[in-house]
């Protein structure tokens, strides 16, 4: 069976079967049947082999991104224009993405890029709360810490899961130098999931916060994305 098949078993099973507290609702895009035909499509492309891929986990998705496409860091507009795979579902644009695919453009594409290194997130599932306003916002599994204690068992018996394919476990590149990184290095010691660790700057907080020193952190990523593989 391919990475591609795997991955997609792994993305198509994945179920979280637990109360969660009110005005907190899980997001599984793959529950969709368009979404599911998307991210056939996308991993049919990128990971038709059964090669390991140095591994990047963010924090969880987000509902403009995989929430909506079920490809990590994927919008619409990315996923139609830098990928070629069409599709219907609704039109999304997240900033994140677009700092993403320009790092993609710089290290030499998609396809050279997703032939080294796989995407996905220390809690494969995304959530949203409920605001004062009554709209769905993104919410992070660290946002609370009792939720992120209710949802713990689940990201440990997932993470195990995902790492059982074919995998490079010396290395993962953790996006998010703060709760994420945190949390993920505390697990990483009782688990021994990888070797090392490496934090980089979220996505979001480069976007947000530095979208002025963007070119450096790009610079950055490909630096540290280089340094890996030159150590296999």
């Amino acid at each position: 069976m391919s990475l591609a098949s795997q991955i997609e078993d792994f993305l198509f099973s994945l179920n979280l079967d637990l109360r969660l507290p009110e005005g907190i609702r899980v997001m599984n895009p793959y529950l969709e049947p368009d979404i599911r035909k998307i991210v056939h499509q996308f991993y049919q492309k990128y990971y038709l082999d059964n090669d390991p891929r140095n591994v990047i986990l963010a924090i969880n998705p987000g509902r403009l991104g995989a929430g909506a496409t079920g490809i990590p860091f994927t919008d619409t507009k990315r996923l139609s224009d830098v990928c070629g795979i069409k599709s219907t579902i609704p039109v999304t644009h997240e900033p994140s993405s677009v700092f993403v695919y320009e790092v993609i453009d710089a290290f030499g594409g998609p396809e050279k890029f997703y032939k080294e290194f796989f995407i996905g997130s220390v809690c494969p599932l995304g959530f949203l709360k409920e605001n004062e306003k009554g709209n769905w916002i993104n919410f992070n599994y660290y946002d609370e810490t009792p939720f992120m204690k209710l949802v713990t068992p689940f990201i440990i018996s997932e993470l195990q899961r995902l790492l059982s394919l074919p995998l490079d476990r010396k290395t993962c590149i953790c996006w998010g130098t703060g709760k994420n990184y945190n949390y993920l290095k505390s697990l990483n010691a009782e688990q021994k999931f990888f070797q090392r660790i490496i934090p980089l700057e979220h996505p979001r907080y480069i976007m947000q916060y530095k979208s002025k020193q963007k070119e450096t952190y790009i610079e950055k990523y490909l630096c540290i994305f280089n340094s890996i593989l030159r150590s296999e």
